[in-house]
């Protein structure tokens, strides 16, 4: 998450006019919580014995499990954008090349209900927004944003596998698999490599691609 700051500071500085597109996987696990959120409800020492990092991220919204999951981190300036300066056709813009990417798998994705959660559900996977892709009704992708310096930071994670009884430990309520779903159960055949080569395929044609590696602190 840090280099997703530093990177979000460098397109400032630097007045990129070329998006960064970067990918990665977490290793160990994380807990990410949203840039207001409370972390009463997590229990430390269980974290503790799982070996899992917390770390606070520049965007908004619920805690995330980065585990079994692929993550995007897209920077772009705002005026890059057709609708830059709308927050919901912006999310559209970006996570088109997300919809593509899954189009060339072979896995038809769309937007999820434009509507305001209004639940105690901490962890953002069990909430499905206007920001957020889906497979058949189910939440595949959970998306968010940062603006600042007149670039917006969207980063998100794509599941790949999820551990219902950990994140039900973790976060203290019940998973709904109704309303989620991973890339293991749509089509376990599906690598990494496959998702990776898919959304560097689908990017904008002057996407600047950053190879960096993950941490988390």
């Amino acid at each position: 998450m840090q280099i997703d700051n530093d990177l979000l500071d460098f397109a400032i500085k630097n007045q990129l006019k070329e998006p960064i597109l970067r990918l990665y996987a977490w290793s160990p696990a994380c807990v990410s919580l949203g840039r207001n959120q409370n972390d009463d409800f997590l229990d430390k020492n269980f974290l503790k014995s799982k070996n899992i990092d917390v770390v606070r991220r520049l965007t908004g919204g619920r805690a995330l499990l980065h585990d079994k999951e692929l993550t995007y981190s897209y920077i772009c300036p705002v005026l890059s954008l057709k609708n830059g300066e709308s927050v919901v056709n912006s999310y559209k813009e970006i996570s088109q090349f997300l919809i593509d990417g899954f189009e060339n798998l072979g896995i038809k994705l769309e937007f999820g209900q434009n509507k305001r959660p209004h639940t105690k559900f901490d962890y953002c996977m069990s909430i499905s927004t206007g920001a957020d892709l889906s497979f058949e009704g189910k939440k595949l992708i959970g998306s968010a944003q940062y603006r600042k310096g007149g670039y917006i930071l969207q980063h998100g994670s794509i599941l790949f596998d999820f551990d219902k009884n950990l994140i039900e430990k973790l976060f203290n309520e019940k998973t709904d698999e109704n309303c989620l779903t991973c890339l293991n159960r749509i089509n376990p055949k599906i690598s990494y490599d496959d998702v990776k080569s898919a959304l560097l395929e689908a990017q904008f044609d002057d996407a600047l691609q950053v190879s960096l590696p993950a941490v988390s602190v």
